[in-house]
């Protein structure tokens, strides 16, 4: 028997530019009625989702901060690997000015350090930002003192270490495979070469030219404005924090007013000092598979209404989410509170498309759940035990965490944290007698028992 999993393995991302307040009205219906339902069906506590159409911005709140306001403009949100189109904009920056090329093995930038190599291929700076370098996600040796803080004490000494010891499986250049590892060095070695920290270099050559003061790698006026963040179980979840080895695959935090300024001179719609190195970014240059194509860090998905120009990003008690439409002049960012990435990319794709269809979620009355709740047996000693705390539904497998699950169909759940989905089987009385585990590609059925 192929032992089950549910375990949540956590990802993990000056002109200034006007924003033009819009009536919150200006959220087209589609992504307004779905951001009201993930918040309803508790995926998050609050989002933030901005809008940008033809040039005029809006920046519409969703559900409640801890004090009971609603979370607004001023918000702010951890954005994981979406700062990793942060660091891209850094190295297309020292392209454009000729400073740099993609082919610059990132070893020359990092003296004294032993970056593993195979067959005479080097990784290089842009192999990194393509995440083409054939550096595994994480580090082998990250073995962080708490797991909720995974990066915390993961400095530049363990990553030289690390580098130093690992053997590529397969050339560089070879094929895409996401890596916060590769993106994280990329980000030192841009730092270092630049004889800054990773932070104050993304304030002086990206963050002040563009005008967004309330975002980089520690929140300067965060206090208070922080939403909380709420891990895969619902529960809150603490911040995550990061020294510079690793920064540059997920360190940053932002509010949705600085976003839109973001989302803004990413769409090209307003005039900035660092626009040719947004376009060079942006610029699609290798397979990504079912994805699409990447360029430095962003991603492009075609659709028959037009390329998705995106990317994503999750932290342990937050997900975030940016991408635009050109043919549209269309764009969103959705930041959230809680640990839901797959779903809000979903979302935020499905929302810049008429062709990609809105992930299915539903807001069931607790006297629906209520039908669920119960104990089955998935194999001798592996019970499912489906519990319920007001309008959320929870399983847990047995010596795992109980982990929310959320209608998408009659009698269908899924999870957030880990791509699963569990299905319920009724009797000819309407009953609820069984459920049915799909995950890995396989399906199993677990009889409810009294």
């Amino acid at each position: 028997m192929h032992r089950l999993s549910l375990t949540l393995m956590a990802a993990l991302a000056t002109a200034v530019l006007p924003v033009h307040a819009r009536p919150q009205q200006s959220v087209p219906p589609r992504l307004d009625r779905m951001a009201t339902t993930m918040v309803d069906a508790g995926v998050a506590p609050a989002l933030v989702a901005v809008v940008v159409d033809h040039g005029h911005v809006s920046i519409h709140g969703y559900g409640k901060l801890p004090d009971g306001r609603a979370p607004d403009a001023d918000t702010v949100f951890e954005l994981g690997s979406l700062s990793k189109t942060f660091t891209a904009l850094l190295l297309a920056r020292e392209l454009e000015q000729g400073k740099a090329s993609l082919d610059t093995p990132v070893g020359q930038w990092l003296p004294g350090w032993s970056i593993p190599s195979l067959h005479g291929k080097a990784i290089t700076l842009g192999l990194l930002a393509e995440q083409y370098s054939g550096l595994p996600r994480v580090p082998g040796n990250l073995a962080p003192p708490a797991p909720t803080d995974p990066y915390a004490d993961y400095g530049a000494d363990k990553l030289k270490r690390f580098l130093a010891g690992y053997t590529l499986p397969r050339e560089p250049g070879a094929h895409y495979e996401y890596s916060n590892l590769g993106f994280g060095l990329l980000g030192y070695a841009l730092a270092r070469h630049a004889s800054l920290g990773y932070g104050a270099l993304l304030q002086r050559d990206v963050l002040q030219p563009l005008g967004m003061p309330h975002t980089g790698v520690t929140a300067p006026t965060k206090g208070a404005r922080l939403a909380p963040g709420h891990g895969p179980d619902g529960a809150p979840a603490p911040a995550w924090h990061w020294r510079d080895a690793l920064a540059g695959a997920g360190a940053m935090l932002s509010d949705g007013h600085d976003m839109a300024i973001y989302l803004q001179a990413s769409m090209g719609t307003k005039s900035t000092p660092l626009a040719a190195a947004i376009r060079l970014a942006q610029q699609p240059r290798r397979d990504a598979g079912p994805l699409g194509r990447i360029g430095l860090a962003w991603m492009t998905t075609p659709s028959a209404d037009g390329d998705v120009v995106w990317h994503n990003g999750a932290t342990g008690g937050y997900s975030s989410f940016i991408g635009f439409n050109a043919r549209h002049q269309y764009g969103v960012v959705l930041l959230a509170n809680g640990y839901a990435s797959d779903l809000l990319t979903g979302v935020g794709l499905a929302s810049l498309s008429s062709a990609l269809p809105m992930p299915p979620l539903q807001v069931l009355p607790e006297a629906t759940l209520e039908q669920y709740v119960g104990r089955y047996v998935l194999a001798p000693g592996m019970v499912f035990t489906v519990s319920r705390r007001g309008r959320q539904l929870y399983a847990q497998l047995t010596g795992q965490p109980a982990l929310p699950v959320f209608a998408s169909a009659s009698d269908r759940f899924s999870y957030t944290a880990v791509q699963a989905a569990l299905d319920f089987q009724r009797d000819a009385r309407g009953r609820v007698v069984a459920l049915v585990l799909h995950q890995n590609g396989q399906s199993r059925r677990a009889p409810r028992t009294p």
